[in-house]
């Protein structure tokens, strides 16, 4: 079976310095895990107030949910990020810790959506995930 494939076609820009990849492509036959969108809450509830360390909480905290399905980052096809006041300053944080998840591996395809407010107060950022798993 083949594996996810994240690629960039010529002809678009290259996104790897804001952290995505243009396509992902699914093999047939793969199992579909879909992460809720993941705040910067820690286990306990609490929220960071800073936005670095909330996009850090995050991304650990998506980590723990695709590993309870058997799944890593390398098997996540797209991303969709949501960042209150977002800012080119908060992209290249965000680029930041995806590199330091992902390292030198394409990033997954993603959208990003600045809005006004999440669902909690101080909330300042969420990632919501979608794995393609080999069945």
């Amino acid at each position: 079976m083949t594996t996810l494939q994240l690629i960039n076609p010529p002809g678009l820009y290259d996104p790897a310095p804001n952290g995505y990849s243009h396509l992902a492509i699914v093999p047939p036959g793969s199992r579909l895990v879909l992460v809720a969108g993941q705040g910067g809450e820690t286990a306990e509830g609490s929220l960071p107030p800073d936005y670095a360390s909330q996009v850090r909480q995050a991304l650990s905290n998506m980590r723990v949910a695709l590993a309870a399905a058997g799944a890593e980052v390398t098997h996540v096809a797209r991303l969709l990020v949501l960042v209150v006041d977002h800012t080119e300053e908060r992209l290249h944080v965000l680029g930041a810790e995806l590199d330091r998840v992902w390292g030198d591996a394409p990033k997954p395809a993603c959208t990003l959506i600045p809005v006004p407010r999440l669902a909690l107060d101080g909330m300042l950022f969420e990632i919501e995930a979608t794995a393609v798993v080999p069945a």
